[in-house]
């Protein structure tokens, strides 16, 4: 046991005669660690990405209610009717009339041709 142990530690099984499958199973397994740290790495590129647009999707949505309440403002009667009452533009005190207007029937070809 003890002889197994230092022959481990003293790296003989890659020194021995038939130390190329040895080898080869060291890269194959350094060539795997290497491949599965590159995709952790853009594991989590891509999750700081997909944080970050979110943070930015919070934003612009908060920014959007703002302007939207502000439009909601700007739009009522009574900020328009001030508005207005600066350059001297007043409200009408005579209510609107709704204009009706009477399309003409479109006569057929005959009835055109015998008037």
């Amino acid at each position: 046991m003890k002889s197994g142990v230092f022959s481990i530690l003293k790296a003989r099984f890659l020194i021995n005669d038939d130390a190329v499958k040895n080898w080869r199973f060291i890269v194959f397994i350094i060539l795997l660690a290497i491949l599965m740290i590159a995709n952790t790495q853009r594991y989590e590129q891509k999750v700081f990405e997909i944080a970050k647009l979110n943070n930015e999707v919070k934003e612009l949505r908060s920014e959007f209610v703002d302007r939207r309440s502000e439009l909601m403002k700007l739009k009522m009667e009574s900020t328009i009717s001030d508005k207005m009452l600066e350059k001297q533009i007043f409200p009408s005190t005579v209510p609107p009339v709704k204009i009706e207007v009477k399309k003409e029937e479109e006569k057929s070809f005959f009835k055109r041709i015998w008037q």
